[in-house]
């Protein structure tokens, strides 16, 4: 239990760290108010970003799931308000910075399950229809 809280704290705190490189409007000052910022990103994504996908889940539907990035955009920018040293100029960037930090999680979640001895599955479904006469 712990071990996976912090690996995905890791994986969160690299990934910021890489957006802030990569997007302009978002910038870290410090290794330290990254890992603060990491931490404070994953309480919100795990208490205040469940009640925004319930509430906005009839627009998400509406727009194929791309409102969610919408919703993390706006959990990236509420952690800058909260982390000082941690700043985000714009919606464009914060939206920017979301798409980036989903890539990079799910390339962090499965380089890590890779190294350590698991399998990723990729499930395909297929539909197969009779025939009758």
């Amino acid at each position: 239990m712990l071990s996976s809280i912090l690996t995905i704290w890791l994986i969160t705190a690299v990934g910021l760290g890489l957006t802030a490189l990569i997007v302009p409007g978002i910038n870290i000052k410090s290794t330290s108010t990254l890992l603060v910022a990491a931490i404070v990103l994953g309480l919100i994504n795990a208490f205040i970003r469940p009640v925004l996908w319930l509430l906005t889940a009839p627009l998400s539907i509406l727009t194929f799931g791309l409102f969610a990035l919408v919703i993390n955009a706006l959990m990236i920018m509420l952690a800058a308000a909260i982390v000082p040293d941690f700043e985000v100029r714009g919606f464009g960037s914060a939206l920017f910075g979301a798409i980036m930090m989903a890539i990079i999680g799910i390339v962090g979640f499965i380089l890590f399950e890779l190294l350590h001895g698991g399998t990723i599955s990729w499930y395909s479904f297929q539909q197969h229809s009779q025939i009758y006469y």
